[in-house]
């Protein structure tokens, strides 16, 4: 059996930073891990990258299909929705034949970390990553979904409820559990003004959405609020990468949840944010 993160989230969330600390805390630790980059735009990487979606296709390829000359033609590919649907559109038809040929240099056992792009159809509408996932349980690999959340998402009770949203249609897309992480807490001057969001009261979030939306929005903010609670996701947990203590206890979590190192008894040490503000 295999095991795998599926890191995934808004563009500028901290994904590939987070893989690369990932990274460094496994090696640290004499832990194997493999980045997996599927991202078709990147271009740096601060990890060694195990496999690599560029090898199927990149933008240069879509700039080629698309008839684009090099000046501005980045830019165009990366907010281009038809730049978007052309590298969807390949990816749907060869990710599992490129993924399997790659998958066959991997043991049983192995640990993969797929670094995943921003665009937000991946994870509501688009069925390539859906399809992704299923091509990985078809290989027996144990999967969990990564969600990685700014922090700036916390200061506002509009811009939290626009985060859940958005990670709840990833939850009901791709259908696999879910460790939802608050990113960027090293960039946080004042921890304690995000604490009643980590872990939120839904008549909390009901009176802050009420006091801040029209009085004509009160039925809708309920029923946003209902949504939210009753698929029990409102809860994130901080990552400050700047604390090893912090990434260790993200990674047990995700650890527990595809079921790794089971036989080993992983011993998760419970979570205490006075701890982290030392």
């Amino acid at each position: 059996m295999g095991y795998a993160q599926l890191v995934i989230g808004p563009a500028g969330s901290g994904k590939s930073t987070y893989c690369s600390s990932l990274y460094e805390h496994c090696v640290a630790a004499r832990r194997t891990i493999n980045i997996v980059n599927l991202d078709p735009a990147a271009e740096n990487f601060d990890y060694p990258v195990a496999m690599d979606i560029r090898e199927l296709i990149s933008l240069e390829d879509v700039m080629e299909e698309l008839g684009l000359g090099p000046n501005g033609g980045l830019m165009y590919c990366m907010e281009n929705r038809v730049a978007l649907a052309i590298l969807f559109r390949h990816l749907e038809d060869n990710l599992d034949d490129w993924l399997e040929e790659e998958l066959d240099n991997y043991l049983d056992d192995d640990y993969l970390v797929f670094d995943c792009p921003g665009q937000i159809e991946l994870y509501s509408h688009v069925p390539v990553l859906k399809n992704f996932v299923e091509h990985l349980k078809r290989k027996n690999f144990n999967i969990c979904a990564v969600y990685l959340l700014d922090s700036q998402f916390m200061s506002d009770v509009t811009k939290f409820i626009s985060g859940c949203m958005a990670c709840l249609s990833a939850m009901v897309q791709l259908e696999l559990p879910h460790v939802n992480i608050l990113s960027k807490m090293d960039l946080v001057t004042n921890k304690k003004d995000l604490e009643e969001f980590l872990d939120p009261e839904p008549t909390f979030l009901l009176s802050e959405l009420n006091q801040r939306m029209g009085p004509q929005f009160a039925k809708l903010n309920k029923a946003l609020i209902e949504l939210v609670n009753n698929y029990s996701m409102v809860s994130f947990i901080p990552l400050d990468l700047r604390k090893e203590r912090s990434i260790q206890y993200v990674l047990n979590q995700i650890d527990n949840c595809i079921q790794y190192g089971e036989d080993a008894d992983v011993k998760v040490k419970d979570f205490d944010p006075e701890d982290d503000d030392e």
